[in-house]
Parts: structure tokens; sequence; C-alpha cells
């Protein structure tokens, strides 16, 4: 009898292990059930849109963080509000007849109040639908009202005016656009060979007028010396009026007084007056060399 007692109390203790162990694995699987299908995680920079079977898409946002839903009914769905860069391509034509490839960078997120409304209507690929045929769409017009040349010249304010346009037309869907540039501007073979021949034109025009110019005033320069001749003349002859033959006299003395200067400086020439009674001057050539 004694071992047959103490058999059922080890049996009995065996059986309230077992229960306890199934137990904790309830527990567990219950914790783990909770977890896996009641709790979900928003990481940074993203939104979560609740799809309710039974409501629809809710109205509010839930931000980040750990939330809960109801199993089966509710699905949350993960969008990112981050910024995002985004090359917008669009072959085009200016108000000349040009065509002109141009690059667009944009960068882009949803309202975060309106992610609801841009799941429903959009979904999570919203960017992806929207972005690339406004885009287009903006560039064409813009582009179209100005011509080729005046891309280059006046790049800023066209850049400014496809930023004002583009922010405008996604704001209908609920995008915001943080920045849009122009990148790139790559014109056809036609119109860069044009540019050339434009620039070597102005060049030829340019050294035409530096020409010009310059045939002006070597004109107006001999014109004054002309000027100035002529007044030397008058000058000239009205001091022979007045003074005979002496001003002719000075003018002889000058002149050879600058002969010997000249030939005092030089080597091997020697000067010999013909002295007072009326003999002729000399000059002598000696030779050094001997």
């Amino acid at each position: 009898l004694a071992v047959k007692h103490h058999h059922a109390r080890s049996q009995g203790s065996m059986e309230r292990v077992l229960s306890g162990v199934a137990r904790l694995g309830v527990g567990v699987a219950g914790v783990s059930f909770i977890g896996g299908q009641c709790l979900y995680n928003v990481e940074g920079g993203h939104r979560a849109v609740i799809f309710d079977q039974i409501r629809g898409v809710l109205p509010t946002p839930v931000s980040e963080g750990t939330g809960i839903r109801i199993p089966i009914i509710q699905t949350p769905i993960i969008m990112d509000v981050r910024s995002r860069p985004r090359e917008i391509k669009s072959v085009t034509g200016t108000k000349d007849l040009q065509m002109v490839n141009i690059y667009l960078r944009v960068l882009s997120r949803p309202r975060e109040d309106k992610l609801p409304t841009i799941y429903q209507t959009l979904g999570t690929n919203f960017d992806d639908r929207v972005l690339p045929s406004l885009g287009n769409e903006v560039l064409k017009s813009v582009v179209a009202q100005y011509n080729a040349d005046q891309l280059l010249s006046m790049r800023e304010q066209i850049s400014r005016q496809i930023r004002e346009t583009l922010t405008r037309r996604a704001e209908t869907f609920n995008l915001i656009l943080d920045d849009v540039s122009i990148t790139h501007l790559v014109f056809g073979k036609e119109f860069t060979s044009a540019i050339e021949q434009k620039q070597v034109a102005q060049q030829e025009a340019e050294r035409q007028t530096y020409i010009v110019a310059k045939a002006e005033q070597e004109k107006r320069a001999a014109i004054i010396r002309a000027e100035g001749e002529a007044q030397a003349a008058t000058i000239i002859s009205k001091a022979l009026e007045e003074s005979g033959s002496g001003l002719i006299e000075v003018r002889r003395i000058d002149a050879a007084r600058d002969v010997a200067e000249t030939l005092a400086r030089s080597r091997g020439i020697t000067y010999l007056p013909g002295g007072q009674s009326g003999g002729s001057n000399m000059l002598l050539g000696i030779n050094t060399a001997q």
C-alpha cells in the first residue's frame, strides 16, 4: 500500500508540472499573438494610415512609435513622409522652334495631414504617378514662352517660374515641393552650331568696329597735323613779311648748331671753321684705326 501511495503522489506532481508548462506555453503564445497581430511599429520619417474593414481608411494618420490595431479588422499602411529627390527629363521646343533637353531636379514630400486622402486617390507610390506627368507638362508650357538663347541668359528667372508653377500644380495633389531647380540644358546640334557662328560674327563685327574707330582716329590726327602745319606756314609767312630774311638766318643758325652738336658726339670727325676771312667750313675725317 505504501508503494502504491508513493507512486500516486509522484504521478500527481508530474501532472501539475506538465500542466504549468502547458499554461506557460499558452501564455507565451498568447503574448506573441498579441504582439504580432495587435502591435505595429512606425519608424522615424514615416506615418501609418489605418485601413479599417468596417469604416474604411481612417482620417487621422498615426505618428512614429508603436501603435495598436484590431487584428484582421485593421491594417496599417506605412508611408514615407521624408523629402525624396527625383530627376525629371523632358524634350521640349522653345518659342523659336529649337529643341532642348532639360533636366529638372525635384525634392518632394506628401502633406502629413492629407496622407489618408493621398492613399485613397494615389496609393503609396504617389510621387511616381504625379511628378513625371506634372513635370513634363510644366516644362513644356514654360519653355515654350522663351527663345533658346533666353534659356541661357534668363535661366534663374525661368527656373523660378517653373518652380512656382510646378509647386502650385503639386498642391492640388497634396504634395509639397521643397526645391525645384534646372540641372542641365542640352541643345540640339543645329542650335549649338548657330551659336558658334553668331559668336564668330559678333567677334568679326567688333573687329570691324575697332578698325573703323582706328581709321577715324587716324583721320582726325591727320587733320590736326595738317591744320598745325598750315598755321605754322602762316606764322612763318607773316614773320618773313615782318622781319625779312632774319627768320631764315635764325633757322640756319639753329640747324648749324644741331649739326655741330651731332658731329661733336661722332668719332673720327673734326669740324674746322673757315675763320673770319670768309673761308669755307670743313669736316675732316680722321682714321683712328691706324
